[in-house]
């Protein structure tokens, strides 16, 4: 299937744009993650065929650069996108209607909010939180300084909640949630996480996981909180499912490190399923390092040495 909506080029630098940040929450059980796919409906599909409306007789309609991609079945609270609209664009946006007379043209955010949750109301799924004119030098995905993801897990301790099934993993045995603490604190830092990342051609798997933890809520249930600077494919869900076969007790917890000096996929734990999966929030430095930042995370990432 080829995709209908006509594709923006890059923009050529002396050509004035105005970049629009997204902040946007969604319930990913009936999608195909986020990215765009030909005959599949994604989030970033449904916001982008909203903006092909809104922007019909002003084409190229531009394309959404995200700051995580979400696969299939992965819910986000915090989920940041920005796209570029050309002078054109953004002025045939604010002009008033026809029939409303001298009426003050409003701002250029407020109306691609406006307009877009005019549309995005047919697809309740997606929520539009936001929609702010972008500092200088900000970029949805390159200038972010970390993601942070939860995983909930409602063991035998906790019960399961009919009303949460779509956003917890049921497990059916009882889970130690200090050994799984103390496992995940050991793989804090910057690594290469191939054993916890699903491989993909060029790709590197060092990251630097900032922060992981898990706590037990007031209803019982299991949250793993993760912060990195990037995850990488299947990285978050790898990582929590280590810390579950810790919690069965079937790993040791310093095993889990030992696995990821090995930098080899592994049959000792199971990769969790998508939808007990959700990105919290997206953290960007002050406006004046949003450039800087954005170079920086563009770099190759490598390990030191020893």
């Amino acid at each position: 299937m080829i995709d209908p909506v006509p594709r923006a080029a890059e923009p050529a630098e002396s050509a004035p744009t105005h970049r629009i940040r997204l902040d946007i929450a969604y319930d990913g059980t009936s999608f195909a993650g986020w990215a765009r796919q030909p005959g599949e409906r994604t989030v970033q599909g449904e916001i982008e065929t909203a903006l092909a409306t809104i922007l019909r007789r002003h084409q190229p309609i531009p394309d959404l650069v995200v700051a995580g991609r979400t696969d299939a079945g992965v819910h986000a609270r915090g989920q940041v996108a920005h796209f570029d609209l050309t002078d054109e664009q953004a002025h045939a946006l604010i002009q008033p209607r026809r029939g409303t007379g001298n009426k003050p043209k409003p701002p250029l955010p407020v109306e691609v909010y406006r307009r877009v949750s005019g549309i995005l109301v047919t697809q309740p799924e997606i929520v539009l939180k936001a929609a702010t004119l972008a500092p200088a030098g900000f970029d949805a995905r390159f200038s972010a300084l970390w993601r942070r993801y939860e995983y909930r897990i409602a063991d035998t301790l906790a019960g399961h909640d009919p009303l949460q099934r779509m956003r917890t993993t049921w497990h059916p045995a009882p889970l130690d949630l200090e050994a799984m603490d103390a496992a995940a604190a050991t793989l804090v830092g910057l690594h290469d996480f191939a054993t916890y990342c699903k491989p993909r051609p060029g790709a590197t798997t060092i990251r630097t996981l900032q922060d992981f933890r898990w706590r037990r809520d007031p209803d019982g249930v299991l949250v793993a909180s993760l912060k990195a600077d990037a995850f990488c494919h299947s990285m978050v869900r790898a990582l929590v499912g280590a810390c579950v076969a810790v919690g069965e007790g079937k790993l040791e917890g310093s095993r889990l490190v030992n696995l990821r000096i090995e930098r080899a996929r592994t049959s000792e734990f199971k990769v969790m399923q998508a939808h007990g999966l959700t990105l919290t929030e997206v953290g960007y430095p002050e406006d004046a390092e949003l450039a800087i930042r954005a170079v920086e995370t563009r770099a190759r990432r490598e390990l030191p040495e020893e």
